[in-house]
């Protein structure tokens, strides 16, 4: 673990900080789909993110459920770092969006070290900071953005996570996590073939513009 944490967090941490984490956190992997945090879950360890990628949802009026943002390689969630420090039931759900590897850290250490080291404070307050900004974006997204703009810019989001132009996912999949019918998602694909920003395959959407 610790020769993971160096690489990962070499940069934003000190030694004395990586030994700690090493002796009281658990080393987790997780496969696609995997649930790592359910709503209502009480939340007693904080996430530190080696590899793959988590999508963040949170519960609606309806019960359903909406994308908030997702968290890659190097992150954290504020999120259940907020359910940790209250010890408040979780208000999210974090589902794998591929497989990876997770640091799962007790809430207790996380507290000691925000007085202790200055490097673990900054790095939770960009954390808090970052995934701010990406709520609000999320935010923006429904109150400004036409769905077919939101559903460009997720596909974005998943080349950007996957490192590649082709997402694979069903239109039953983009339209749960966009919070819409799969008919309005297959029409507004359709659509965005024809003006040639993407490709449609029988198994995957290839991403033909940049951001």
């Amino acid at each position: 673990m610790k020769e993971l944490l160096q690489q990962n967090y070499g940069f934003a941490f000190e030694d004395k900080l990586i030994d700690e984490i090493v002796q009281v956190s658990l080393l987790r992997d997780f496969n696609e789909g995997d649930v790592l945090i359910d709503f209502g879950d009480y939340i007693k360890k904080m996430p530190l993110l080696i590899s793959g990628a988590i999508k963040i949802l949170r519960e609606d009026f309806d019960e359903g459920e909406l994308l908030l943002y997702f968290i890659e390689k190097g992150d954290t969630c504020a999120m259940s770092m907020a359910c940790c420090m209250g010890d408040a039931k979780s208000e999210i759900k974090a589902v794998a969006e591929t497989k990876g590897q997770v640091i799962m850290i007790p809430v207790a250490n996380m507290e000691e070290w925000l007085g202790k080291y200055k490097s673990w404070r900054n790095y939770v307050f960009n954390s808090y900071n970052n995934r701010l900004k990406e709520m609000l974006s999320a935010i923006d997204n429904l109150a400004f953005m036409n769905m077919d703009e939101r559903l460009l810019n997720y596909l974005f989001d998943k080349a950007k996570i996957n490192n590649s132009k082709e997402i694979h996912n069903t239109h039953q999949e983009i339209a749960y996590d966009l919070h819409t019918s799969r008919v309005v998602i297959s029409r507004l694909l359709k659509a965005l073939e024809n003006d040639g920003r993407i490709r449609l395959h029988r198994a995957s959407i290839e991403l033909l513009t940049r951001k």
